[in-house]
Formats: structure tokens, C-alpha cells, sequence
């Protein structure tokens, strides 16, 4: 473990109580996961502890809202682990900015793998938060990770309708053919060495036309409020995955029997005036008890990446303290 100042980062704050480390471990198939191990200096390291790993929004690091979640966390008693998504951050995995949503969820799988094997972590107590995009990547990994004992989103996306259907499902059918067709053209483009195209993401500029959803992307990601450079990353393409890969999320169902979770907990959280509340909602229909939909006052979708006010902090402590003995 290399032990990190958090005095470089400017995306997120650590108190003098907590210890921030960069660690590296190997997901099942071989590629390096990078993650944030955050550890309070109090904590006992001869005893076992609860332990939670954290998901970054789609498109975004660990730096962009993880680290938020996890240092927060870390400073009311837990060890906290926050990571790259494989392809996108400091993880491996080539190309840059893939899509492969069950490569990611099998992250959350091998992060277990790692906290597991800590000897100051008690495996058999070790939960997971996802924001916006990881809030689906953590459902789909824990539909066959029983490990996982008690699962939270926040903010969530599932990825799989949002490509599939839009929000409020306003895309038809014949657009989303036109978007698989031409991400499947652009295949041959990059079989023979062309370059690479980009799809998606928050917008560069803002005009009078900027749709109030993109400018609120716009306001943590293209400002120094959440503009994070990866190491070998570029703010052009933050946030964007590759067109000819972006396709995969049309074949990500990951609500389809999250009823199996049960009887270990979930909970949403969403924004009382967030734009992706339907996928909190829709998780939480078809989720089994135990299980709670919370909604934060006057909170839209960003809001909950990295606003100490209105995140629900004093809530995921509670949830994570009942159900992580």
C-alpha cells in the first residue's frame, strides 16, 4: 500500500482522521484494479472490521464521487475502498473508455477478493455503494456475489435501459437500431487501425440550447467543482466510452432477478428532483425485502456525487451499521 496525501486532489476532502492509501489488486481475469483504501487512524488493525467498496459514476474515476463516499465513510468508523472501473481511470484494460458491464461488475467482485484477504477486515461483513452508473454494476455483482452483505446505490442509472430506451423511455426503436448500426460500422473503422470515435458523455460547451440535464453534467465535470484528469486520461474524452463498444449496455439487463438478493438489504437513493429517479424506482418494484427507497429533499441527480449537504450520510451509516455487525 503506498499511503497518498490527499492534499492533491481537489474533488474531494479527507479529515486528519482517516489514512488514504493507493492500492493495486487483479480482478478475476487478470487486469489491475486501482483503487483508494481509506483507513481510520484509530482503528484497531490486531481486529476485524466492516468494510465497503464504492462505485464511481459511468464515465468518471474514482477521484469524481467515489472518493466523496469513501473518505466520508471512512470517517465515521469504516474501512472504505473506492476504485477504477476497469478501462477507465488508473484500472487496466485496453481500449481506453470501453464499455463491458460485466467486466465492471466483476470489479466490485475482486474488490471483495482484496478486502477479504485484509487482515484487519472481517470478510464475512463487507458492503457496497454504487453511484449513477456503479449503482447497476453493483446490483449485477451482487446477484452472484452473495459476499456482498448489504448493498446501497445512490443516484443510480441503470445503464442498460438508459442506452436501451432513454429516460422517461422517449427513445423508439428505429433510433436505438440507427445507434447500434452506426456503432457497428465504426467497428470495421477501428479493426483496421482508424481512429477511434467517442459517444455521449456531458457536453464541452454551453449554448441556449443545452438541455437542463447536460448543463447539470456540465456544472461537476467540466468545472473545477468534479473536473478530474486521469493519469493518462484526457478531459476530452472523460466521460465518453467508445462508440463501438457502447453498444454492450443494450444486452445489460441488471434488475432481472434482483428479487435474489434478498434476504441480504438494499437501498436506494435518489433525489426527490433527480432526472434518473425511475431507475431507483424501478429497482426498488422489483427488488425482494428487506429494502428501502429513499429520497433526498430537494436534491437533483449531481447533487448526491459530491454535496456533504445533502448526502444522506447519517443514513448509509445507519444501514451499513445494522446490517455490517
Amino acid at each position: 500500500m503506498e499511503k497518498i496525501s490527499p492534499k492533491e486532489f481537489t474533488t474531494f476532502k479527507v479529515s486528519k482522521n482517516v489514512t488514504m492509501y493507493k492500492v493495486t489488486f487483479k480482478n478475476q481475469y487478470k487486469l489491475d484494479v486501482v483503487g483508494h483504501l481509506f483507513i481510520p487512524n484509530d482503528l484497531d488493525l490486531n481486529a476485524k472490521h466492516a468494510a465497503i467498496i464504492i462505485g464511481h459514476p459511468m464515465g468518471a474515476v474514482k477521484e469524481q464521487s467515489a472518493d466523496v463516499y469513501a473518505s466520508n465513510m471512512a470517517d465515521r468508523g469504516f474501512v472504505t475502498l473506492s476504485i477504477d472501473l476497469s478501462f477507465w481511470g488508473e484500472s487496466a484494460g485496453e481500449p481506453r473508455n470501453a464499455v463491458l458491464p460485466d467486466m465492471y461488475a466483476e470489479d466490485f467482485s475482486a474488490a471483495v477478493d482484496f478486502l477479504g484477504t485484509r487482515t484487519f477486515v472481517d470478510r464475512s461483513n463487507i458492503g457496497s455503494i454504487g453511484v449513477c452508473g456503479s449503482g447497476s454494476f453493483v446490483i449485477s455483482a451482487a446477484k452472484i456475489d452473495p459476499r456482498m452483505k448489504a448493498i446501497a446505490t445512490v443516484s443510480m442509472y441503470d445503464m442498460g435501459s438508459a442506452n436501451r430506451n432513454a429516460l422517461n423511455h422517449s427513445q423508439t426503436l428505429e433510433q436505438r437500431k440507427k445507434i447500434i448500426a452506426e456503432a457497428a460500422a465504426q467497428r470495421y473503422t477501428e479493426f483496421t487501425d482508424g481512429e477511434t470515435k467517442y459517444t455521449g458523455g456531458t457536453t464541452h460547451q454551453l449554448d441556449e440550447n443545452t438541455n437542463p440535464i447536460q448543463r447539470e453534467f456540465y456544472d461537476f465535470y467540466r468545472t473545477p467543482r468534479g473536473e478530474y484528469t486521469p493519469i493518462g486520461g484526457s478531459p476530452k474524452t472523460t466521460t465518453h466510452p467508445t462508440l463501438s463498444s457502447n453498444t454492450k449496455f443494450n444486452n445489460f439487463y441488471p434488475f432481472n432477478d434482483i428479487e435474489t438478493i434478498s434476504p441480504r438489504p438494499l437501498l436506494f437513493i435518489t433525489g426527490d428532483k433527480a432526472h434518473s429517479k425511475e431507475f431507483s424506482e424501478d429497482a426498488y418494484k422489483r427488488a425482494a425485502e428487506p429494502k428501502e427507497l429513499y429520497y433526498v429533499s430537494n436534491a437533483g441527480h449531481v447533487d448526491l456525487y459530491d454535496n456533504i449537504e445533502l448526502i444522506p450520510f447519517d443514513k448509509l451509516e445507519a444501514f451499513f451499521k445494522k446490517y455490517l455487525k
